[in-house]
């Protein structure tokens, strides 16, 4: 592929000029470098550098510096011309040239007058290839002349009026610039209303009281003298319509009536321009300034539309308040009429302007220096617009082409000079000229005829330095004539770079768009002509670019506390990284609070003042990046508590060192949120094969940053990142970049290898296959091979896609085969594989087990021997021996067999014996033994019968008691469901059961086996039994089966018997029995501790101070309480205090004692704890039943009424 150069810059053979004349616009002719080595034997034709201005305006003041410098080998001789006529600087003392240059200087501030030198010059460099000349330089003095006197009338006017002052300043060069202030130097404020214009008047749209003064002053500034012209002040008089009434009143007599009537609004005029239309014309290129200033009252607004168009939006300015519009660099396309609009209440009126735009000449194509070779073709092209067309015209050597010397070589057509077969005389520098009514272009362009051999410029083994993803620049400054053309080469043998990641510049620059790692290295640079070659090196070096992986953060901090800012800074490590912290992008403040600690920056004991932004620049050679971060300054408030939380996931992440089974990963940690990161998780992900699903490629020490990890062959990574602390595991970071491993031949083969047959006649081989992370490569199949093992064959063998399974078909029965799978892809094979035993197909066995023995152990269980099948005629792998057996009748064992229900024993591998558990005793049992393949069962063994003796039996079925009488029992019953033998008899066990659930004596029972009836006689009225009853057979007595009966009693007694039962059993009232007898404790514990205390306690004064009417003492008569005594303590209780006959408390009775004990109507706790309790004695107790007493009942009555 060809080099790809840069679109604008292409380039044609020289020689097809003359064929295709419009194409010659492409060629670019060839610059001669100003080289020092270069120009030492190079000869060039001279060419102007710098010269004075076109239009130039000299202070009158300083000497006159007229530049004119050129270059060109040999150096060129300078010449002057003055308005048209030779300019003899000798023979003028004032006049000097600098030596080596054209620049001339006249000494005026000696003696002499700038306006002597007023005039046209121009300057011409010869030497004796050809001669170039200058532009026209105009040369005239600045002028910054005074005002005219003039006598200026006060104004008065009235209040409202419009009213513009002129200014009028004197000409000057160049134009001043005019500004209105007062004595004080003041500028005068501007508005809508007042505004000056762009002659220099000030404009009034109507004026009011304020405007009265006496110094409105215009000023003239005449920048290029650094000079100030003042004019005149002005004054101004505004009367409002109450003076002006009273003006008048006092010239008139009382007979004459005369009022001013208040200025009345009016309608927009136009103070500025005149009319209704105007023209205006401006230059290509210039500013256009476009104005209307109107007045009224209310002040007009103004507005501007383009007819038939739009105004440029980015080129389209508004001044003066809208006064003014101004479109710069403006173009013909902005010729046009414009409308500018004055409105206010009362109306609008509107102001046209045409605008035609004009263009002095401009270059289109200027003519470009040609350096040709003998007898080669070229041209000069001179390309200009402007408005009007400008006329083309040609110079040779400073002379019109018209009258200068002919040349053979050249030919003019019209804006092209054509050169064909140039010789060495045909050097010379043309002029080009381009000139309408508005100005004019001149260019000087050379024709030098070299030959030349290349020459490359730029310095060998140049090294140049890039960042990686940057544009890499690599010079090849060349010359030669005719024209060399270059090429470059990468490495010492490498071939012509023509891809297309290379851009080929003409100046012989190699650009490379994104320059990556592997474009470091050697470059060469090949310039070759038909007069020889040339060639340099020069090297890449590719650097990491810089990168902040930590940016400084937002802060906010209380005042007197300390901030710190990080700035990690990740470069390449072969360039000196410097990192400099700015605040508001100035220097850090010299203050020792700010300490710089490499790539941290500490501001202790923060203040007010040191809120800000903060930046951390990053620089070196190379490259700049930089990261800010803003801190603001609080009052200090109290601290919040560190938030714990999972890492923030690691970032950044960069695979380096990559070769074909290794890479490294680095990456920089996130945040540990206040709890330390202990290690780091690495999952991979496999784009290729599995896309999406990650893998645990590894973990490393919370420490580390970097990691080697292994890789397989053919594969496209992508790794992720994850955090650990004690909290938990941080979200994965962002997937690395992805890196594909090259191919290589499998490094393992499949698992799981396995021989089996499916029929008889075949080998079935499957494995594992492997997944596509271990296939290593592209092409993944297998080799499949086998062979008999007891055989002498070679090993068959044959290749299979990426399948599971091989079938070989044709195989002996059940014969042992020596298999292997080994994998393979386009690289190659994965080692030798392991070899295999495996076996064909099975077939079903021929051969049934002999001399089957039943020995019977006992009534449950028998045990069975048989002799082994000989291994041949099993034919396939042996998983042991199956037994069946049933239980059939004697006699019948051929005829019922289809309907008999068969139980299957097996007995794994080669065992010969085995036990029949779970038998039913006094049974017939057959059973038969068969051998057992992976196909299936062999042939059954002749039938072989047993019976089982006899066993206990099983519970009777049922036990029920009927008709029960004052002192019989009837026992019905159902045999056992399993008697597992001849029943014997029945045994019946029975015993009585008192009230308190004790057993009585034991009575021992033997029934008859055939009965299922009994009566028990001569039992216990009203009394309670318990049953136990079992059957027998010679081995034993069975299970037992257990019944409860009553025997009947007199109804009534039954009746009480029952209540007095169910009562005494009952919850409820065992509790409330309790609580009766803990009441009673409680006031024989209280009654003992106020015998303790001692004294008399009166109990009539108790009740006296409590004055409640319920709880008034009684008199002894009444029966009523007396007073206590120790010598009291062990009496009978007196009468009064017994409970009545009714076995009734009264009301008042208990009110009384429990209020006198309990201070108050509720009881409450002594200090000691002796009074527990609340009472209440203000519920009658209602009668008691059972045995009634005139006493009041003790404790020890109390319990025995609970029996």
């Amino acid at each position: 592929m060809q080099l790809k150069r840069m679109p604008k810059k292409k380039r044609l053979p020289a020689g097809r000029v003359a064929l295709i004349l419009f194409l010659c616009q492409m060629i670019s002719a060839l610059e001669v470098p100003l080289d020092p080595k270069l120009l030492e034997d190079l000869v060039q034709p001279p060419t102007i550098t710098q010269q004075s201005p076109k239009d130039y305006i000299i202070d009158p003041r300083e000497n006159i510096v007229i530049q004119c410098e050129a270059k060109g080998k040999p150096p060129p001789s300078f010449s002057w011309t003055r308005n048209g006529t030779h300019f003899d600087i000798d023979k003028d003392p004032l006049v000097t040239m600098k030596p080596g240059s054209g620049t001339l200087t006249i000494n005026i501030m000696s003696e002499g007058k700038a306006e002597t030198y007023e005039g046209v010059y121009q300057c011409t460099a010869r030497n004796e290839r050809g001669a170039a000349i200058s532009n026209n330089i105009v040369v005239r003095p600045s002028r910054s002349p005074l005002w005219t006197k003039e006598k200026l009338e006060p104004i008065t006017l009235r209040n409202g009026q419009s009213l513009v002052l002129p200014c009028r300043p004197p000409l000057g060069l160049p134009p001043p610039i005019i500004f209105w202030m007062d004595n004080s130097f003041q500028r005068l404020p501007q508005s809508e209303r007042v505004s000056q214009g762009l002659n220099g008047d000030l404009y009034f749209s109507n004026v009011l009281p304020e405007d009265t003064r006496e110094d409105y002053i215009c000023y003239a500034r005449f920048n290029h003298t650094q000079t100030i012209q003042q004019k005149q002040p002005i004054s101004v008089k505004v009367i409002s319509v109450d003076e002006l009434n009273d003006t008048i009143a006092a010239n008139l007599s009382d007979t004459e009536f005369y009022s001013a009537k208040p200025n009345r609004e009016r309608p927009p005029t136009f103070l500025t321009p005149e009319g209704n239309t105007s023209n205006k014309e401006e230059l290509r290129g210039n500013v256009l300034s476009l104005e209307c200033i109107a007045e009224g009252l209310p002040t007009p607004v103004i507005y501007w539309i383009k007819e038939d168009g739009t105004l440029p939006t980015n080129r389209t300015f508004y001044r003066n308040f809208k006064k003014t519009l101004q479109i710069i660099q403006v173009s013909e396309a902005d010729s046009g009429n414009y409308q500018c609009i004055a409105k206010n209440a009362l109306g609008a009126i509107h102001h046209t302007i045409s605008v035609t735009v004009k263009a002095a000449p401009y270059w289109i194509l200027a003519p470009q220096n040609l350096v040709l070779s003998p007898g080669e073709d070229g041209t000069l092209i001179c390309r200009a617009n402007g408005n009007p067309k400008p006329r083309i015209s040609w110079l040779s050597n400073g002379v019109p082409i018209e009258i200068a010397p002919d040349d053979p070589s050249r030919k003019i057509d019209g804006d092209t000079i054509i050169f064909s077969n140039v010789q060495e005389r045909s050097s010379a520098v043309y002029q080009c000229n381009a000139s309408n009514e508005y100005g004019y272009l001149l260019a000087n362009a050379f024709v030098n005829v070299l030959a030349e051999p290349p020459r490359i410029l730029t310095s060998a083994n140049t090294l140049y330095q890039v960042i990686a993803n940057r544009p890499a620049l690599l010079d090849c400054a060349f010359f030669g004539s005719p024209l060399p053309t270059v090429e470059w080469f990468k490495g010492a043998k490498g071939s012509a770079l023509r891809d297309d990641i290379y851009v080929l510049h003409e100046n012989g620059t190699l650009e490379i768009p994104v320059a990556q790692k592997d474009s470091t290295g050697t470059y060469t640079c090949v310039a070759r002509n038909k007069l020889g070659m040339a060639k340099n090196e020069v090297h890449l070096e590719i650097k990491d670019p810089t990168r902040i992986i930590k940016q400084p953060e937002y802060a906010v901090v209380q005042r007197g506390s300390t901030v710190s800012f990080e700035c990690k800074v990740k470069h390449d490590h072969t360039l000196t990284l410097t990192i400099t912290w700015l605040k508001d992008n100035g220097e850090l403040p010299s203050d020792g609070r700010f300490t710089v600690d490499k790539d941290h920056l500490e501001v202790a004991d923060v203040r007010d003042s040191d809120g800000g932004a903060y930046t951390c620049v990053a620089n070196t050679t190379l490259d700049m990046v930089s990261a800010s971060a803003v801190l603001s300054v609080v009052a200090p408030t109290p601290t919040p508590a560190p938030i714990y939380d999972v890492p923030n996931p690691p970032f950044d992440l960069e695979l380096t060192d990559q070769l074909d089974k290794s890479v490294q990963l680095s990456w920089t940690p996130g945040d540990d949120n206040n709890s330390p990161i202990t290690e780091f998780i690495i999952e991979y992900e496999d784009a290729m094969h599995e896309a999406g699903l990650w893998h645990h490629q590894t973990e490393v020490s919370g420490m580390q940053t970097t990691a080697q990890l292994k890789l397989s062959p053919y594969v496209n990574y992508s790794f992720r990142v994850m955090a650990v602390n004690s909290l938990g595991r941080s979200l994965p970071s962002e997937p690395s970049e992805q890196y594909l491993t090259k191919a290589a031949e499998p490094d393992t083969n499949p698992t799981a290898v396995e021989g089996l047959g499916s029929e008889p006649d075949n080998l079935v081989i499957t494995w594992k296959p492997l997944n596509g992370f271990e296939s290593n490569g592209p092409g993944l199949q297998y080799k499949v091979s086998w062979r008999q093992k007891d055989g002498d064959d070679e090993w068959a063998s044959v290749v299979v896609a990426n399948v599971s399974k091989y079938i070989v078909s044709g195989t002996p029965t059940f014969v042992p085969y020596l298999i292997k799978v080994q994998a393979l892809n386009d690289v190659g094979f994965a080692p030798e594989p392991a070899v295999v035993m495996g076996h064909s197909g099975e077939d079903l066995p021929m051969v049934a087990p002999g001399n089957v023995r039943v020995n019977v152990v006992n009534s449950t269980l028998a045990e069975v021997h048989w002799d082994p099948v000989p291994l041949k005629s099993i034919r396939g792998h042996l998983q042991g021996y199956r037994i069946y057996y049933w239980k059939a009748q004697e006699g019948s064992l051929k005829r019922n067999r289809r309907h008999i229900e068969k139980k299957i024993l097996t007995f794994q591998d080669s065992k010969t014996h085995g036990m029949l558990p779970g038998l039913e005793p006094f049974s017939h049992y057959a059973l038969n033994v068969r051998v057992v393949n992976g196909k299936g069962e062999g042939p059954a063994s002749p039938d072989r019968v047993f019976n089982t003796p006899e066993g206990v039996p099983s519970a009777p079925s049922s036990l029920k008691i009927v008709n029960p009488t004052l002192d019989s029992l009837t026992l019905e019953w159902d045999p056992p469901s399993r008697p597992n033998g001849i029943l014997t008899e029945y045994t019946l066990k029975y015993q009585p059961i008192n009230s308190t659930h004790e057993l009585g004596p034991l009575v021992d029972l033997k029934i008859p086996a055939n009965k299922t009836r009994w009566t028990l006689k001569n039992l216990n009225f009203s009394t309670r039994y318990k049953f136990y009853f079992y059957a027998q057979t010679a081995a034993g007595s069975g299970s037992q089966i257990t019944e409860e009966a009553v025997t009947t009693v007199d109804e009534g007694k039954l009746a009480m018997a029952s209540r007095q039962v169910d009562i005494a059993t009952q919850g409820w009232f065992i509790g409330l029995m309790c609580a009766v007898a803990l009441l009673i404790l409680i006031l024989l514990i209280v009654c003992f501790i106020r015998r303790n205390k001692g004294g008399k306690y009166p109990v009539k004064e108790k009740e006296d101070a409590h004055a409640d009417p319920e709880i008034q003492p009684m008199k002894e008569d009444d029966g009523t309480f007396g007073e206590y005594s120790d010598a009291e303590d062990h009496k009978p209780l007196k009468k009064g205090s017994r409970t009545p006959s009714d076995r009734t408390v009264k009301k008042e009775d208990s009110d009384d004692s429990l209020v006198d004990y309990g201070e108050g109507v509720n009881g409450q706790f002594n200090e000691d704890g002796s009074f527990i309790g609340q009472y209440s004695g203000k519920k009658e107790k209602e009668p008691a039943e059972g045995n009634e007493s005139s006493e009041a009942p003790s404790p020890v009555n109390a319990m025995n009424s609970f029996v």
